[in-house]
This record gives C-alpha cells, structure tokens and sequence, in this order.
C-alpha cells in the first residue's frame, strides 16, 4: 500500500452500508489521512468513531466538497442523492464510488468487481465516477468468472434469497420488530413498511419494482450488470427472493456452458478455490456448505452444493451466499479504491 494518505468522504455514513464503509477501512489498514462522514440534514450532528477518533456528520450540500482536498468519495445513500451530488463531488477533486444503481449502466462509468475486471477502473477518468454494483450480481460474478474462463457460459438461471438488510437498517429493525411482536402474539398488528408484505415467518418473491417484462427491477439489475462487468453476451434469468434473515444473500445457481462440454465438478471445483476471495464449502455428507451465518461479517463469497447436472453433460449447480453489506457493498467498494490508488501510483 502507498505511503501516500488520502481524505475520505462517506456520504450516507449512518446507514448500514456507510457504517460497513468505516469499519473495513480500518480493519484492511486504508492509507486515510482524514475522513468526512455525510449525511442527510436529520442526522447532521451525530458523531462516528473511526480509528479512536470522533467525528461529527455533516450535512450533505451541493458545497460541502469545496476545498476539502477529497481524495476518494463513497456514496450509499440512495440513487436520487448520487444522481444530484455526486457531480459536486467529482468537481472539488474527488473520485467517487458510487454504492447505488444510478451509474451502473451509464456506458462512460465503469461498473467494477475488482476480481473480475480490475482493467475497468481504468475508465474512471471519463466521468470521475466508477460505479459498485448491485450486491447480489457481484457474489455471482465471482463465481461466475473462474468457470466462465475455464468453459465459457451461454447460461445462467438464477434464484436468489436476500437478505433484509438489503433494505438497509430500516429493513433489519422491521425483521426484528415483527418477529418479537410475533411472539407476543401481536403480529397482525405488527408495521409492515420496508418490504410490500410481512417479512416474519415469509418469502417475499419480488424485490423491487415490477417491469414491463414481467421481471422487477432487481432481477433486471443481474442480468444486465452481469454481461456489462464479465463484458459478456451471457443469457441471464433472475428470481429475487427476499427471506427472513437478517445478514447475506443466499443464491441457487444453474449454469449452462459452452455445447460439447464436458463440466467437471473437480475442474470446476478446483477453479473456484484458486479463484481470489472465494472458498469453497462442500461436503454434503457431513453437513458443510455456505450458509448466512458463515458469511456474515466476513469478506469471501462461500461456494458449495457443487454438483453436475443429471442429463446434461455441459449443466452445473451450485449454491453461492456472501455477506452483501461487505462482500456486495462497503468491501466492494473499499477494493474498488485499493486498486484505484494502485493505478494512480
């Protein structure tokens, strides 16, 4: 790492991914010289501790950027907020990375996992802007591009289980809230706002808005961000699945390769335990495979459940959790910037 520090801001530092945001910075020792927690107006003033130090957060203004020296600025506060200031940041110096779904797809951003297209972050010049993707597209990608180099992808379906805290602490706190009313006999009284249905004792099969298409939004976001990172023409089918569980996304994946192949689940197997950030789990005999327990609050996609398909020779399966408010947001990101500060060194 560069002897170089470097002034951080972190818009949305009170939310969950902001706070995440924090806490990696320090524990993965990121060269911060100073930080700058934003937020909006309601919680200016309220303090975060970064390193033994206080700190107090500021509002989010159109100026707050100005002669600040921000080197790097992560933003986790929403789409319409990084659609508004993200510009201002970008003007005062900074590079932002963006944690939310506005730039994704913006073909002068780039949208980075930094284990699959590192080279991506090349790009950041043209806007100022590299963008996180979508915390359920980066665990599969992960897994995704070892098999994909070793066999080449036509085909992915996938089904995922997510997580309340991809609704954000309002998300968790709902959780909570019903399952303790649940157990004392008052949950169909119990507030149902974060998601369109009780979450408690629940699947909810539908994670953002509906499209035209018949997908939502958030399906939509894996198919689309997949084929822009990999730079793909993969065919892609998602079902997002909100559960009841308070930490990291759970996914079933099926994959089709290339016609002739002949998938080895040794190759396959062997090819995601070299690939970097993923290890394997899978004995299914003695009860070992990935689970939101494992993953939770840590910075590896757990891969297991690693099976061949029963009538196509060229078909695997497997199943994929990561903690998405680490691994499919604040340690994204935080890669993201480790490997900016390489490229500009």
């Amino acid at each position: 790492m560069s002897e170089k520090l470097y002034n951080i801001a972190v818009v949305g530092a009170t939310g969950a991914v902001g706070e995440e945001i924090f806490r990696v910075l320090e524990e993965r020792h990121f060269p911060v010289a100073s930080v700058l927690p934003l937020a909006s107006a309601a919680s200016a003033g309220k303090k975060i501790v970064f390193r033994d130090k206080e700190y107090t957060v500021e509002a989010l203004t159109e100026t707050v950027f100005e002669g600040r020296d921000i080197d790097i600025a992560f933003f986790s506060a929403g789409g319409s907020v990084s659609a508004h200031y993200a510009k201002y940041a970008v003007e005062a110096g900074a590079v932002v990375i963006d944690n939310t779904s506005h730039f994704r797809m913006d073909p002068d951003v780039p949208l980075v996992v930094p284990e699959v297209n590192p080279e991506d972050i090349e790009l950041w010049e043209q806007t100022g802007i590299i963008a996180n993707p979508n915390c359920s597209t980066i665990q599969m990608v992960q897994v995704l591009k070892p098999l994909h180099d070793l066999y080449g992808i036509k085909r992915v379906d996938v089904s995922t289980y997510q997580a309340t805290s991809g609704a954000g602490k309002k998300g968790m706190e709902e959780l909570v809230k019903q399952m303790q009313d649940f157990f004392h006999f008052k949950l169909d009284d119990s507030p149902v706002e974060a998601f369109p249905h009780q979450i408690a004792l629940n699947v909810i099969p539908q994670i953002d808005k509906p499209q035209p298409n018949g997908y939502t939004r958030e399906e939509m976001k894996m198919v689309n961000e997949t084929n822009k990172i990999m730079h793909s023409d993969i065919a892609v089918s998602a079902t997002c699945v909100r559960v009841p569980v308070l930490r990291s996304h759970s996914e079933a994946i099926t994959i089709v390769f290339s016609e002739g192949v002949d998938v080895s689940v040794e190759e396959a197997r062997a090819a995601l335990e070299a690939f970097e950030n993923v290890k394997v789990i899978d004995d299914l005999e003695q009860g070992q495979y990935p689970m939101p327990i494992i993953a939770t609050d840590t910075d590896y996609t757990y891969v297991g459940r690693i099976r061949k398909d029963l009538f196509s020779e060229n078909i695997l399966h497997l199943w994929c959790v990561a903690d998405q408010v680490r691994v499919g947001a604040a340690t994204n990101a935080v890669r993201i910037a480790q490997k900016w500060i390489a490229l500009e060194e």
